[in-house]
């Protein structure tokens, strides 16, 4: 099957929550609010739809000007290593850019290096990071 792509869809916070916890082995009690954090924080965020169920999702943050930040890659493990990552991750890319964004930054987990810089394009990059909790 192959997914649609929508951009900025009308979110449902259950859904994408237990799309989440499908794909980071968080608990489907759980409910995010994610309308609400969507509307106030992104540029923009997709969703891949299949059969009309949400099997992947990417959001793209940014600080007003040149610099978006994409978060919360997701696909439901049913359909991971098909290109739905992928295809989410450049659908995100173009909307940053046409946009009028000039840089997309991404932090990864060691074991996703492969997707996001051989698969996606992304370069590799000095950054550092605090623990706030």
């Amino acid at each position: 099957m192959t997914a649609t792509l929508i951009a900025r869809f009308p979110v449902d916070d259950r859904q994408l929550s237990a799309l989440h916890a499908r794909a980071f082995g968080g608990d489907p009690s759980v409910v995010t609010p994610w309308a609400r954090r969507l509307e106030r924080h992104a540029l923009t965020w997709i969703g891949a739809f299949e059969a009309g169920r949400l099997t992947g999702f990417v959001q793209v943050c940014w600080d007003g000007g040149s610099h978006a930040f994409l978060l919360d890659t997701a696909v439901d493990p049913a359909g991971q290593h098909e290109g739905l990552g992928t295809a989410l991750v450049a659908a995100a890319t173009a909307e940053a850019h046409t946009a009028g964004c000039e840089w997309l930054h991404v932090d990864f987990e060691p074991h996703l290096a492969h997707f996001y810089l051989d698969r996606c394009g992304f370069q590799p990059t000095d950054a550092g990071l605090i623990r706030l909790t």
